[in-house]
């Protein structure tokens, strides 16, 4: 056979490594880091994010309207993961052209010039305590047309929070809102109020701000959230602000700890499970035909290489011509040869038929194929010979029916219907005896594997099947 036409073949261990070490995310990470931080020398910079252990650090975005706590959750963050807090007021304290330069606008009354404070922002994180721990932008940006720059400037956080209350309750806040002068720490005189005496005696009143400023200042606030939101959409929280600030920051904390759910390519490998009647060949026919993954049934398999003017097909026909079981070693090598091949290497694969002992199943993750999903499609013997011995197949259509489920739709097609053979009700207790015999060791090889009652609609256990195999299960992370 000419070399160039034998079909690609991939090293199963190649997809295997790149997901146990999640090396798609680490790519993706330090690229991203790269091009937010802009660093002089990009190798150097890259071995100390690798030698740090965790080359992800917060970058945070803290959202909201005022009133609703961003200064509190901001302060207790940075105590809890030590990121550094950034703030419009602490950005201005830098000692630099820049903030000298948006000083003179302040000292005029005048609003700083937009790409002037996307710069004074972009020279803030860019500073190495920012790079080696995060940061958390406390109210900052307030528009779209700010976060627009900010994207286009490379400062891209991975988390936002948008903390959320109702009008009444921020106007309410305000109004009882107090400041601690020595550590800029906020309270209030009915939800936050500080235990320390002396923190007590030197708390003062926020600079005075009237409803209607209040009220105006919301106004811009709901004017501009909606394309904040549309903005960072991919990574945006809204967390309701209208509870105890404890409870509040346990949520922020939780969503800022959070992984965002991978874009690494994840290719299927899908083993099922299951007595003869559980409906194996059909639930792997939807996983297929849904996902796109190649669908192999090892006895299918089997006999299309038969079929096979091939050494291997001349070898293996005598086997199944007279119903004895085909030596492991040449299955392996079959079913070997066709999980190598660059479609189930790319798109993945769901197998059913094989393994079916320990020692199979043993000698198929010897060989690297190892599972990312196992099932165990569950069912009783009662029914599991209700649903075979009862099916049939009209030899003019192709069509199968079920004495019980699915009759024949006329008498002319029950009269040509035909019974298999090694449907009998004595062929299908002992293939019962052995699937029995074996399942408690493949469960054991297997202790992630999810058990699927498969004694209900199978569009149901395929609903089932499915919510599992969705995003990574939780050995995957």
């Amino acid at each position: 056979m000419d070399e160039t036409a034998k079909p690609l073949r991939i090293p199963p261990e190649m997809a295997i490594y790149a997901e146990k070490h999640e090396i798609f995310d680490l790519v993706q990470t330090l690229v991203t880091n790269l091009m937010v931080d802009k660093p002089e020398d990009p190798i150097q910079y890259l071995i100390v994010l690798l030698k740090r252990g965790s080359v992800q650090v917060p970058r945070v975005m803290l959202l909201g309207p005022p009133a609703s706590g961003k200064r509190t959750v901001a302060r207790k963050l940075c105590e809890h993961t030590q990121v550094i807090h950034i703030t419009d007021s602490n950005i201005l304290k830098e000692d630099t052209d820049l903030t000298k330069k948006a000083l003179q606008y302040k000292a005029k009354q005048q609003d700083i010039p937009g790409d002037l404070w996307i710069k004074l922002i972009q020279q803030r994180l860019s500073k190495i305590d920012c790079v080696r721990r995060g940061w958390v932008l406390e109210g900052i940006p307030q528009t779209r047309e700010e976060a627009l720059s900010l994207q286009e400037a490379g400062v891209a956080p991975n988390h936002v929070v948008l903390l959320e209350a109702p009008d009444a309750v921020l106007i309410e806040r305000s109004q009882g809102k107090r400041i601690d002068p020595v550590t800029g720490d906020v309270y209030h005189v009915t939800f936050i109020w500080p235990e320390d005496k002396e923190v007590v005696q030197r708390l003062e009143r926020q600079k005075a701000v009237s409803e209607e400023q209040l009220v105006a200042q919301l106004m811009q606030h709901h004017r501009e959230v909606h394309a904040l939101r549309k903005t960072y959409r991919n990574c945006l929280k809204g967390i309701d602000a209208d509870q105890p600030h404890v409870d509040v920051f346990d949520q922020v904390l939780t969503y800022i700890l959070s992984r965002h759910c991978s874009v690494a390519p994840h290719t299927p490998r899908v083993l099922l499970f299951g007595p003869p009647g559980s409906g194996k060949s059909l639930q792997a026919k939807l996983i297929s035909q849904k996902y796109n993954i190649v669908n192999l049934c090892c006895g299918e398999l089997l006999e299309a290489v038969s079929a096979d003017a091939t050494n291997m097909g001349e070898l293996i026909k005598p086997y199944l011509e007279s119903g004895q079981q085909v030596p492991d070693s040449m299955v392996l090598q079959i079913l070997t040869e066709r999980l190598s091949r660059l479609d189930c290497t790319t798109r993945g694969w769901v197998l059913h038929g094989f393994p079916r002992d320990l020692e199979q199943a043993e000698k198929l993750q010897e060989s690297n194929f190892i599972p990312s999903r196992v099932f165990f499609l569950e069912m009783t013997d009662d029914v599991a010979i209700e649903r075979v011995t009862l099916r049939s197949i009209d030899p003019v259509t192709g069509e199968r029916y079920h004495s019980l489920y699915k009759p024949a739709p006329s008498p002319e097609v029950q009269t040509r219907l035909q019974f298999n053979p090694k449907d009998s009700e004595a062929q299908l207790l002992q293939q019962l005896k052995e699937y029995w015999a074996n399942d408690s060791s493949l469960q054991d090889l297997y202790p992630e594997a999810v058990h699927i009652n498969a004694d209900q609609d199978p569009h149901t256990v395929f609903e089932s099947l499915e919510s599992r195999l969705v995003g990574r299960l939780q050995n995957d992370s």
